[in-house]
């Protein structure tokens, strides 16, 4: 990247802007016209368990935000020399699913309810048999239902239902829309026709409860476009809510808002049918995209789509790294108490480095990551359980072993249904998140407990927020003259930087082990959420 001409395109406002909000981290990326990322800026956050509820604050939302802006807009001036004052288009991003819902002037109702909520159990269930299409608790129909189930008074005032990523484009574009991937965590979709399904939006209408209120479903629910479309543009206050500085001009083209399923998609050249990727992080996600439709309904199994509309089998779990990132900050104070100052990514990579002294099957030790409620194993809470008998082998390298088998424990459970049941099969799956930051590792693990191979790419610890930059990129082609699967093939992945990593024999044993040993102690965890 040559920085008279990289100047020379910022200056023109031939850059795209992606933005995405994790659970743990929001991120903004900024990339050139080859797809190179100039600059990026992130803030740090977390979730709250408020009352009973995994939430963040509106507030919270906009100083993630604009702290990021702010980081990747500084960058850009000291190393370019130049202002950040014209974008060719914007895109957001944030985690998928969940419950924001706003009266006709705008007020917020009741507090976010995100993924990680398990709250939602009997509307899921009663959805589910209705519509005859799996309804998970963590999509945004079923919060609604579950919330008219529970008679809360709110429900009687909403005026738009929406994601995250829906509300901070709407707030900086004014436009209530949704990509279909993201809409497709909200309300079933129709294939064919690229919009939520008539027959089930009838359905949910229809319902004795439902139709007691004055608003109708399909009135409160955002518009759904699809990748390539143009989704309005950044107002003049959007652009004083992004850049609070107020250098940046208003007028940039909005990419369709997504969720991270999508834009992990992206990110991983993973669009096109029987391609499949693998995002894991606080919670972890599988997709496969089909090319024929699934034999039954899986409670475990979530039908979305890609950012183009084609169906993608999801397996999604809860819970993924956050125990081991519990783990790794004592093993952190306790090299403080020794007086030895270790940075994070060095930190990880020497525990992690330890297990290729571990046995195949950890030991015998067992972890349930849950810090919240595990949909794939039925667990309505979360009590992170470390188990080991008197016979297991209990060494360091064993148990930051079972760490890793335990995050990805989840997502085997529910990928076998695949495999076994549906017969799926996928010659390689692409993945992405912060624990391939330490090459081999986690990637072997994650090959060996799916017993298939895994590619990482170069851009696997920060690919959500690119992929979104890319999707916002993607505007100026619009889905009638170039589908995405080709516009990603043609110039974005054209000389990809990747590693792939085939499953070990050995390895593979020793996680099918682990992995009857885990089945086996989940009563285990079912009488830890009862009595603790």
């Amino acid at each position: 990247m040559y920085i008279k001409e990289t100047s020379q395109a910022i200056q023109r406002g031939d850059v795209y802007l992606g933005i995405e909000l994790g659970s743990t981290r929001i991120k903004a990326v900024l990339i050139n016209d080859k797809y190179e990322t100039i600059s990026v800026g992130s803030y740090a956050w977390e979730n709250k368990f408020e009352n009973g509820i995994w939430t963040y604050s509106l507030d919270d939302v906009w100083k993630g935000i604009q702290s990021s802006y702010l980081q990747m807009a500084a960058d850009v001036e000291s190393k370019f020399h130049t202002k950040l004052t014209k974008i060719r288009s914007i895109g957001v991003s944030a985690m998928m699913h969940g419950y924001l819902a706003f009266s006709q002037d705008g007020t917020l109702l009741t507090p976010f309810r995100t993924w990680r909520n398990n709250t939602t159990e009997k509307a899921a269930i009663e959805l589910t048999e209705l519509f005859q299409f799996n309804i998970p608790e963590r999509w945004s129909i079923a919060h609604l239902y579950q919330a008219i189930l529970d008679e809360e008074s709110h429900v009687e005032d909403v005026n738009f239902l929406t994601t995250l990523a829906g509300y901070v484009h709407w707030k900086l574009s004014g436009e209530k829309v949704l990509g279909i991937g993201d809409a497709s965590g909200v309300f079933p979709i129709d294939e064919n026709t690229g919009n939520y399904s008539e027959e089930l939006l009838l359905k949910f209408e229809n319902m004795k409860r439902v139709s007691a209120y004055e608003w109708n479903i399909r009135s409160i629910l955002p518009t759904v476009l699809k990748a390539g479309d143009v989704a309005g543009n950044l107002t003049e206050e959007g652009a004083k809510l992004l850049d609070v500085n107020g250098y940046l001009q208003a007028g940039s083209f909005m990419a369709p808002p997504e969720g991270d399923a999508g834009t992990g998609m992206v990110s991983t050249n993973s669009v096109r049918k029987q391609t499949g990727n693998i995002s894991v992080g606080t919670s972890a996600f599988s997709m496969i995209v089909l090319d024929k439709p699934l034999k039954k309904v899986y409670r475990d199994i979530d039908i979305v789509t890609t950012p183009t509309g084609n169906p993608v089998a999801m397996v999604h779990t809860n819970n993924c790294s956050s125990d081991i990132n519990a783990w790794a900050n004592i093993f952190k104070e306790f090299a403080e108490r020794l007086g030895i100052e270790i940075e994070p990514d060095k930190l990880y990579e020497s525990l992690f480095l330890t297990t290729t002294k571990a046995d195949p099957d950890a030991g015998g030790l067992i972890n349930y990551s849950y810090l919240s409620g595990e949909n794939i194993t039925k667990m309505p809470e979360g009590r992170p359980l470390f188990v080991r008998d008197v016979n297991s082998s209990f060494t360091l390298a064993n148990f930051i072993l079972t760490q890793l088998y335990a995050a990805f424990a989840p997502l085997k459970i529910g990928m076998d249904i695949l495999y076994n049941e549906e017969e799926i099969q996928t010659n390689v799956l692409i993945a992405q998140g912060g624990l391939f930051k330490t090459t081999v590792i986690a990637q072997q693990i994650l090959s060996n407990a799916l017993n298939t191979p895994i590619t990482v790419m170069n851009t696997a610890s920060e690919g959500g927020a690119w992929g979104m930059a890319v999707l916002a990129a993607y505007t100026k082609f619009g889905n009638e003259n170039m589908n995405l699967e080709d516009f990603l093939d043609q110039y974005v992945f054209v000389n990809p930087n990747s590693s792939t990593l085939s499953p070990e024999p050995q390895g593979v044993e020793g996680y099918e082990t682990f992995i009857n040993n885990y089945k086996a102690g989940l009563p285990v965890e079912e009488a830890a959420i009862k009595y603790i």
